[in-house]
């Protein structure tokens, strides 16, 4: 099939990288912070650098689309 698709500006947006992070693994002091969590969500560039840490994925997402980000989930 050679069709054609027009993906409008997505080579034009950062992709980022949404993946679980066990609150267990964080630092002492991080996780003092976060109560009866166990795990948060990390967005990560596709450089590896961790961009954010928050409480569930669906905010993960929601962040990444408002910093005219192009998230996806890693595993």
């Amino acid at each position: 099939m050679d069709a054609k698709y027009d993906f409008g500006d997505i080579e034009e947006r950062a992709i980022v990288y949404v993946r679980p992070v066990n609150v267990e693994d964080l630092p002492e002091d991080m996780r003092e912070q976060v109560g009866d969590l166990t795990t948060l969500y990390a967005v990560h560039s596709t450089e590896g650098e961790r961009l954010a840490l928050v409480r569930d994925r669906k905010l993960a997402f929601l962040l990444a689309r408002q910093k005219n980000m192009e998230p996806v989930t890693v595993h």
